[in-house]
């Protein structure tokens, strides 16, 4: 900037305007002036201030135009609709939108080192995905099989354990890794709706929600991976297996997106989901009879192994009769859930003027 004349005053301004893709455009106007003193109309020279003298450092000048264009930014905006219309997270008004983190996981963290390299490297590897379990300590080896068949770089493991044993895995070699959630008598529903929430799970690519009497002698989690992300052969043909539009509830598989749309389906007092098995080709994000289906290259066994109503509790000759009652209070319950969830969905497939049944 050049110096001024004896008798007038200079000021320049400039602006700049981000991207399209910004919600508003921010206009900065960024004035100055420079005043130097005549030395012909102050006689007294020692009084002469030269420009040099007066001029502020370049970087404070920096600061003083940045601390302005922001305030002329707010005032402005605080007169418009535009903040008004931020889309900001339930409970995050108060809060700068940039520091918001609406998402989570369970991968685990280290107490030291430099959170941003490790967040980089996490990125540089492949996508995860996660497997969750109801287990019960009588189970154990069954599960152990299981589990281990899931590679530890592509897989974060979480265990629900309905009878409270937590202590008895710490032995096997993957325990350390995985999530431990224990909750007396509860089902795999009842956890996927507290402990899965959507925000919670939205980094893993698919969703395991398993019950624990799977045999996987013939199954690789990585070869079904890569057949679930080719799409399988479905066809607007199909009538059968593998393009079912439905699936049974032992061994689902979700997409992010389909976990998403099927978490806030699952009623949070019907703890069994009988019902839901036909209403989740609703959340496969298509036609249901192409999306829904089994990828049968690649198969395991369920054992059919009762444990819920015992607490997952090794038998006793005392207890059987109990446990016999309390299998039959779960089997009547599950048939009473499907009845209420049934009646709930046509309720408000009623009260919902905008909706329409893509499956009538």
């Amino acid at each position: 900037m050049g110096p001024a004349s004896n008798d007038s005053l200079h000021k320049r301004f400039s602006g700049f305007a981000p991207p399209a893709a910004l919600i508003f455009f921010v206009l900065v106007f960024v004035g100055g002036a420079i005043v130097t003193l005549d030395h012909k109309e102050l006689q007294p020279r020692e009084i002469v201030v030269s420009e040099m003298e007066t001029r502020p450092p370049t970087s404070e000048v920096h600061v003083d135009v940045a601390a302005g264009a922001a305030a002329v930014q707010r005032a402005e905006l605080a007169s418009s609709s535009i903040c008004e219309n931020q889309c900001k997270p339930s409970g995050s008004e108060p809060l700068p939108k940039g520091i918001v983190q609406d998402k989570s996981n369970f991968e685990m963290e280290s107490l030291g080192g430099n959170p941003e390299r490790r967040a980089a490297a996490a990125a540089a590897r492949p996508a995860k995905s996660l497997l969750a379990i109801p287990v019960g300590i009588k189970q154990k080896a069954v599960v152990d099989k299981l589990v281990s068949k899931f590679p530890g770089d592509r897989f974060t493991v979480m265990l629900f354990h309905y009878d409270g044993e937590v202590d008895g895995w710490r032995e096997l070699r993957w325990s350390h890794r995985a999530i431990h959630v224990a909750a007396m008598d509860q089902t795999k529903w009842w956890f996927g709706k507290r402990f899965l929430h959507p925000d919670m799970v939205a980094e893993y690519e698919y969703i395991f929600l398993w019950d624990e009497d799977i045999e996987v002698d013939g199954f690789d989690p990585i070869r079904y991976l890569r057949v679930t992300r080719g799409g399988g052969r479905c066809d607007g043909n199909s009538t059968g297996p593998p393009c079912t539009g439905w699936v049974e509830m032992m061994v689902p598989v979700f997409s992010r997106a389909a976990w998403r749309c099927s978490w806030h389906m699952i009623q949070n007092d019907l703890i069994y989901a009988w019902g839901l098995d036909f209403k989740l080709g609703y959340c496969a994000g298509g036609d249901r009879s192409l999306a829904v289906g089994i990828v049968d290259s690649e198969y395991v066994l369920h054992r059919g192994i009762p444990t819920l109503g015992d607490g997952g509790k090794p038998a006793r000759p005392s207890s059987s009769s109990k446990a016999a009652t309390d299998r039959l209070a779960v089997r009547q319950r599950s048939y009473t859930e499907l009845q209420i969830f049934n009646r709930r969905w046509k309720a408000a497939a009623a009260e919902d003027l905008c909706w329409t049944d893509p499956y009538p």
